[in-house]
């Protein structure tokens, strides 16, 4: 269904196509093929800010907050991911190394590394410190990330596609394992 029905009105013009909880508990972000990202009260669902990317052509495909919840992420169906400042709603930094559709970000709970992945079989990790790529994870043809999530320690990142798989992060990035017992694709992948 097309936007989210809010108390005070509809958020979006467009299909939801992430949320994303405020390490507060109290505010949920939403992005949209409407090229709008959203800031919402989750108890009244009162809409508090929307704001266009103008900067890209196409829509959003996901967000997520930064656990310090002063930054946080988009990225678009155009091969971007943006760092947003929330404070200032405007843009902080631009990862512009995918090709395709961003399909699924993810931060680390110390705040250090994002975690990016695209229709393009490649997983990106980047140290927001330095704002660079440190690793590059290189999957299988076809493969297609539905979801990334890092544990609490920061030290492994799940990957949700075709199969599950835990990677140590290193400066190797090891594959610690691997469940292919799954008979569609994993949509989703939480510790």
């Amino acid at each position: 269904s097309s936007g989210i029905n809010a108390e005070y009105g509809r958020v979006h013009d467009g299909p939801v196509t992430g949320l994303s909880l405020h390490p507060t508990g109290d505010y949920v972000l939403s992005s949209s093929t409407d090229q709008h990202w959203a800031f919402s009260d989750i108890h009244t669902g009162k809409l508090l800010c929307k704001v266009a990317d103008q900067s890209v052509s196409h829509g959003l495909t996901c967000c997520q907050f930064h656990p310090d919840g002063l930054i946080f992420g988009t990225g678009t169906s155009d091969s971007l991911v943006k760092i947003w400042d929330f404070k200032e709603q405007k843009s902080a930094a631009n990862f512009p190394s995918h090709s395709g559709p961003i399909s699924a970000l993810a931060f680390s709970e110390n705040g250090y590394y994002l975690a990016t992945s695209a229709d393009d079989e490649v997983v990106k990790l980047w140290d927001l410190r330095k704002l660079k790529n440190f690793k590059t994870i290189t999957l299988e043809d076809k493969y297609t990330v539905k979801s990334l999530t890092f544990d609490n320690s920061g030290h492994y990142l799940a990957v949700a596609g075709p199969d599950v798989r835990v990677y140590q992060i290193s400066k190797q990035c090891d594959l610690i394992q691997t469940w292919k017992a799954h008979t569609q694709d994993a949509t989703s992948v939480k510790f």
